[in-house]
């Protein structure tokens, strides 16, 4: 693997870890999908969003998201977790 590749998965593995209370969050926030048979392959939708979140935030606006803007994308993703479950239709 490339070494800047290995680089940023590490980093990333380093920022999951000292944040399980975002995590647990999300989980709890998104009661449709967390009680769904394939939870595992919406964990990999889900994480992918949050990905996402935290890079356009660092893209554009040159630093991590608040809590205040975290709270909001967990208000995105609970408005709309039927619509990405019925998109994905991984059961």
């Amino acid at each position: 693997m490339n070494p800047q590749i290995e680089e940023k998965i590490n980093q990333k593995i380093k920022e999951v870890a000292e944040k399980p209370d975002e995590i647990f969050k999300i989980i709890n926030s998104l009661k449709e999908l967390r009680n769904h048979s394939d939870s595992f392959g919406y964990g990999i939708a889900i994480g992918r969003l949050y990905n996402s979140f935290y890079y356009q935030c660092r893209r554009i606006l040159k630093r991590n998201p608040t809590a205040k803007e975290f709270l909001e994308f967990l208000d995105i993703l609970n408005k709309r977790q039927n619509e990405i479950l019925n998109t994905l239709k991984l059961s």
